[in-house]
């Protein structure tokens, strides 16, 4: 049977360099590397053997990337707690271990430990001694300390270009918090430490098509969904909402819609809330809360009341035309992303 969450974009990253960072115990012929390499088969993609020793690492990683020169660097777990280090680079961080000692210690990652993956130096195994995590402690006390030392303007800049990118399920580490005190960029999806192809495709995908698409300048048609589409009598998502959401991502710029509270802002949390826990990722710093509807600037918009003064095409859902969700993906199948 052939697998949903595998998908190739070969128009994203095209002609350009991603530098993968593998996490701890792993190597460069992990998994990951080849989930990327099919998923943007445009793109080259690099990888290296980290070393064992977090400063050989680090200083491995500056070198490589300055040799390099990659468009996206992408590093997981450890990886991503070095990734936040290399400055100057559009890079994501998933799910990345900036508490490594304390990681360490409290999984029993002690001791003798099995290289995951294959490594061009054919070792099989490793000691893990205290040593070692005092120099993982010491690293990760570098994180964080360029950026703020830069002035406001460079740090808002460099801010710009980081993504953390946080497992729902993730019961390895929990650095969200510690990454959203120095990066506003910070999302969840929905999974676990270890990304498997669904979480990279719902996940990460759409935060590279969004670098992508800022590197390039390159600026999709807009497409406003009220939020009054959204949910069934007992609040979940009408039938092939999702399917449709997945879709128009892909193509187009997509934002909810939603009513401004008056004198609350716990509405404002609740519809967050549901964006990420149905939409996940593609949904996140995408809502749009407004009783003035006209204002929008955009192409489409779905609604159930579609809005007099709307400049671009309305969908008037549950109407004949636009009953269900899957009328809304033959519309835009047949448009083909214009």
């Amino acid at each position: 049977m052939e697998n949903p969450y595998i998908k190739q974009f070969p128009d994203l990253m095209r002609g350009k360099k991603i530098m993968y960072n593998h996490g701890f115990a792993s190597s460069a012929a992990s998994g990951t590397v080849k989930r990327i390499q099919e998923t943007f088969p445009e793109a080259t993609v690099v990888a290296f053997d980290l070393p064992l020793h977090p400063a050989e690492a680090m200083e491995l990683l500056r070198a490589k990337a300055a040799e390099e020169r990659p468009d996206l660097i992408i590093g997981t777990s450890m990886g991503g707690m070095y990734t936040e280090m290399l400055y100057g680079y559009d890079r994501i961080c998933v799910n990345p271990a900036f508490e490594m000692a304390k990681t360490l210690k409290s999984h029993g990652m002690t001791g003798k430990q099995v290289w995951a993956n294959p490594r061009q130096d054919g070792e099989k195994e490793f000691m893990m001694t205290k040593a070692l995590e005092k120099e993982y402690q010491e690293i990760t006390e570098q994180c964080f300390t360029t950026l703020e030392a830069m002035d406001a303007d460079e740090r808002k800049r460099e801010q710009q270009r980081v993504w953390g990118l946080f497992g729902d399920k993730d019961e390895l580490v929990d650095t969200f918090g510690l990454f959203s005190a120095h990066y506003p960029q910070a999302a969840h999806f929905h999974g676990a430490h270890r990304m498997d192809d669904r979480s990279f495709l719902d996940g990460v995908v759409p935060v590279i098509r969004w670098i992508d698409d800022r590197q390039e300048g390159r600026e999709r048609p807009i497409v406003y969904i009220d939020s009054s589409t959204l949910k069934d009598s007992y609040g979940h998502p009408k039938s092939c909402l999702q399917k449709a959401f997945a879709m128009l991502v892909e193509r187009y710029q997509v934002y909810i819609v939603g009513p401004a509270p008056t004198n609350s802002h716990n509405a404002l949390g609740q519809m967050a809330e549901w964006t990420e826990q149905y939409l996940s990722t593609p949904a996140h710093d995408h809502v749009v809360y407004t009783n003035q509807k006209a204002l929008l600037y955009g192409d489409y918009f779905i609604d159930a009341e579609p809005c007099e003064g709307f400049l671009g095409t309305a969908l008037a859902f549950g109407s004949d035309e636009f009953k269900t969700w899957e009328d809304v993906i033959t519309f835009f199948e047949r448009l083909g992303g214009q």
